[in-house]
């Protein structure tokens, strides 16, 4: 299984699980040092083991061997200064925003 590249600079996936018509997704991220994910809002749960290096948003940084959680309707940015491993398990659509509004993913 190979990373794949995501729209976002710095960041790819492998997908381990996608059920396209519940919106349910397993996968890993891979952040190269100082890559960033843009403010987006996740509509249900999100949650986020780190494998390697660590993450950081608002409310603080999460490092190899932690976990994370996101309520329902939750926002955040994420950034990596060192790089990062994460698995992720979420429902879709992510809703992104950008300079135009928002758009889901």
């Amino acid at each position: 299984m190979t990373w794949q590249p995501t729209q976002f600079d710095g960041i790819s996936i492998k997908v381990l699980y996608e059920d396209k018509e519940k919106g349910e997704m397993t996968c890993f991220l891979k952040w190269e040092p100082g890559a960033t994910l843009p403010m987006h809002k996740h509509p249900e749960i999100e949650q986020t083991y780190v494998v390697e290096g660590s993450f950081y948003d608002h409310d603080g940084i999460c490092r190899a061997g932690e976990f994370v959680w996101r309520r329902v309707g939750s926002f955040h940015e994420t950034h990596s200064d060192e790089g990062a491993i994460i698995l992720a398990i979420y429902r879709k659509p992510n809703i992104f925003q950008y300079s135009t509004g928002y758009t889901r993913e």
